[in-house]
């Protein structure tokens, strides 16, 4: 279908052969228009010269060849016109081919490819995929798994000793005495030494807790 309406390759070589064509006779016609416009103008100098001779009838002769050579003139355009419009027409229904060629290609390379890549062979590429992710999975649990003696311990247990081991320090941490903050320096004014404090006599409470201290030491 696409061939009747828009024409075969050969019919494109001949269009680009055509626009060629047109091409030379649009640059030949504009020569020709160059050298009609100098001929008007110089029958116009040439009757400004006879009028002022005073010769009226050869300065209406060049005046008439003046018109003569507007008239191709203008002609010319008119072929200049048409050229350019067909030149146009050619130019876009070249466009049109060459978009509908390559759509064609890319159609052509689609089907090709689709059919190079069958859903079942997706199918199964994707279970392999899946079946060697699981084997890797089940490999790296095996190797994380503890052996030997390690195996054996129960983490249950393990559980149970961690939490004796904390409640032991916290309980730890409860019985030593509280630290109390240094005092702050005195200022001594000049010429006075300052009096070292007394220590405090420890009390019975104090005397009990070091003693309960070295016993859980021990």
């Amino acid at each position: 279908m696409f061939n009747r309406m828009f024409g075969k390759p050969k019919q494109e070589t001949n269009a680009v052969a055509t626009l060629d064509k047109l091409s030379e006779t649009l640059e030949m016609l504009e020569k020709k228009d160059k050298v009609l416009q100098k001929k008007a103008a110089a029958e116009v100098e040439k009757a400004k010269e006879f009028t002022r001779a005073k010769n009226k009838r050869a300065a209406i002769q060049c005046l008439k060849r003046k018109r003569l050579y507007e008239q191709q003139i203008e002609q010319l355009g008119n072929f200049q016109l048409r050229i350019h419009d067909q030149m146009i027409m050619l130019e876009g229904a070249k466009a049109t081919t060459e978009t509908v060629d390559a759509l064609r290609t890319g159609a052509s390379a689609m089907k090709a490819m689709q059919k190079a890549t069958n859903i079942d062979d997706v199918d199964k590429t994707m279970d392999e995929i899946n079946e060697q992710t699981e084997n890797m999975k089940q490999i790296q649990e095996a190797l994380s798994a503890p052996i030997g003696a390690a195996a054996d311990f129960d983490e249950d247990e393990l559980e149970a000793e961690l939490e004796e081991l904390e409640g032991a320090e916290l309980e730890e941490q409860l019985l030593q005495p509280a630290t109390t903050a240094p005092a702050a320096p005195v200022q001594v004014p000049a010429g006075r030494q300052p009096t070292r404090p007394v220590p405090a006599k420890p009390t019975p409470e104090d005397d009990e807790l070091a003693a309960l201290q070295a016993e859980m030491a021990l």
